[in-house]
């Protein structure tokens, strides 16, 4: 087993007291994670999984005593797909404070329906931790680093999920399952949809976009859905960790953009999926945006694992000079470009330089990305 990043904090916020929430995409390993913890600390454990209807029935206010007896002596509960019992953040608040000195662990893969259900009641009583497809980190740890760079333009065409990344010759087969099983399915419960056609039309849309600004105006048209709606959509694909939004940096210069986003795809094979493009970088006219896609999303991942509590974002002004990442954390602003070309000439716009002064600048390119990607550089 691949051994996560995650696994060694989660290790160390085991007290018994405070259940651990662990959100993620469907099939990043959430199950295999909280099984991998309960193995680490020698725990029996018991399962439940709340797509079944049987622990649907047992996971309720009034089957309490029942459900804390199916525990027997165990001291580990682990609950799979959390979102879907009602009230998940009631039950475990009055197990909780009956000091029964289990400790519950929860997944799920939606962070919008985790939130509602388990924000109010298990406040001071939770830690929350995400759980993404597979880190370059976690990969390069595994296998070393020589044999994950001789992989790497397989990885940008199908990504990180850990089925993918460690089975490549059925990468397809693979990836069109998760695509056409699981991507929709809790975007759908959220919607109460029974067709994903518009949900493919937006993401088919954004996948052709990556790198590139937004315009929910433009893409309302093209989907032929109205703006507000596009919105919504895509806010709930962001709650179930299959894109995200990356914002502007601003400091009100009359000549920066400030409104506008761009949108990733939380893995490559994925956002290759919707498109139906697996082709070899060697036949790709969109080897600069996968790779743009493949290191922001992975420069997330590594940032989230350390907790870093700074921002990301783009920089671009009204004279289109732009700079593709943006961090900021205590007042300092480091600068990135990605190029898959190493030997692309780069200069950061001095508009950028002169008026955020910028701590580093750096050009990330696949002769250097793996050492920026596996020391987190904030401490902590």
């Amino acid at each position: 087993m691949i051994e996560r990043t995650l696994l060694q904090t989660l290790e160390k916020r085991v007290d018994y007291k405070k259940a651990l929430i662990l959100l993620g995409p469907r099939q990043t390993g959430k199950t295999t994670l909280s099984k991998a913890l309960a193995a680490r600390l020698r725990q029996p454990f018991e399962y439940f999984n709340g797509d079944s209807a049987i622990t649907r029935s047992l996971w309720t206010m009034d089957q309490i005593a029942a459900l804390q007896q199916s525990f027997g002596t165990k001291k580990l509960v682990i609950l799979d797909e959390a979102q879907r019992i009602e009230q998940v953040g009631l039950i475990c608040k009055q197990l909780i404070d009956a000091e029964t000195g289990i400790q519950f662990v929860l997944t799920g893969s939606s962070s919008l329906e985790i939130a509602d259900k388990t924000q109010e009641p298990l406040t001071g009583r939770k830690w929350e931790y995400h759980l993404y497809p597979l880190s370059c980190a976690e990969m390069m740890n595994h296998q070393g680093i020589p044999a994950f760079l001789q992989n790497l333009p397989q990885h940008l065409v199908y990504g990180m999920y850990p089925e993918v990344a460690t089975n490549l010759p059925d990468a397809r087969e693979i990836l069109n399952n998760i695509a056409n099983s699981y991507l929709y399915k809790d975007v759908l419960a959220l919607v109460g949809l029974k067709r994903p056609m518009l949900l493919e039309k937006i993401l088919k849309a954004l996948a052709l976009q990556v790198g590139n600004e937004v315009s929910l105006n433009e893409l309302a048209s093209l989907v032929s859905a109205d703006v507000k709606t596009v919105d919504h959509y895509i806010h709930l694909l962001e709650q179930v960790f299959v894109v995200f939004r990356l914002g502007t940096i601003s400091r009100n210069e009359r000549n920066e953009i400030s409104t506008k986003k761009k949108i990733y795809f939380y893995d490559n094979g994925i956002r290759n999926a919707m498109i139906g493009n697996f082709s070899t970088l060697s036949g790709r006219a969109d080897v600069g945006a996968l790779w743009e896609n493949f290191i922001i999303s992975e420069r997330r991942k590594m940032l989230d694992y350390h907790g870093f509590y700074g921002k990301t974002y783009f920089w671009r002004n009204k004279l289109q000079a732009e700079i593709d990442f943006v961090e900021e954390i205590d007042g300092k602003v480091f600068a990135y470009e990605f190029k898959w070309n190493p030997e692309a000439k780069v200069k950061f716009p001095s508009a950028f330089v002169e008026s955020y002064k910028p701590v580093e600048t750096q050009v990330i390119h696949p002769g250097n990305f793996w050492q920026w990607l596996s020391t987190y550089p904030y401490g902590g």
